[in-house]
């Protein structure tokens, strides 16, 4: 071996060319524990259940259309329990997009209100009149509804009563 200790050996003429021996104590320090249940052999057979058939039971088949009816019964008192809740729910949902389109339609309701002021005012009125060359009519041609008794002018449809003349 090529170790420090076995150059020193070599140079300095100190061999220890006897093998030594283990003591009884040095061996126990490298022997390995022993596994949990080694000693235990543990077979697996193969089990073939293919020519097996079950026994008929007629007290299971009752017992489970019981269960399947009880478990149907239990189900539809539930959703019978949780239906006013939930329809309660969805009515709120709806109460509030109905509230939300009355916002909305109050909202556009009172902007086209102040969109009709704005084109029936007498400053748009009188514009639209220019542009289109309107003119006023003269004070012999204006009838009032509102004439006093005596006065004898009413504004009538004269077309339709020489109509219904003839």
């Amino acid at each position: 071996m090529a170790t420090l200790a076995t150059m020193v050996n070599w140079l300095f003429g100190q061999a220890d060319d006897a093998p030594r021996q283990m003591l009884p104590a040095d061996r126990e320090i490298f022997r390995l524990r022993t596994v949990a249940n080694e000693d235990i052999y543990l077979y697996v057979k193969r089990i073939d259940n293919s020519s097996v058939v079950r026994e008929a039971d007629p007290q299971s088949s009752g017992a489970c259309w019981k269960l399947s009816a009880s478990a149907a019964v239990a189900v539809l008192l539930l959703i019978g329990v949780l239906l006013p809740s939930a329809y309660g729910l969805l009515a709120g949902y709806n109460i509030q997009s109905l509230r939300q389109e009355q916002q909305r339609l109050v909202t556009e309701s009172s902007t086209l209100e102040l969109e009709e002021a704005r084109m029936m005012s007498p400053t748009r009125l009188e514009e639209l009149a220019r542009i289109q060359s309107f003119v006023d009519p003269g004070p012999q041609k204006v009838v009032y509804l509102d004439a006093p008794k005596g006065s004898g002018s009413l504004a009538m449809n004269t077309k339709a009563k020489s109509i219904a003349k003839q």
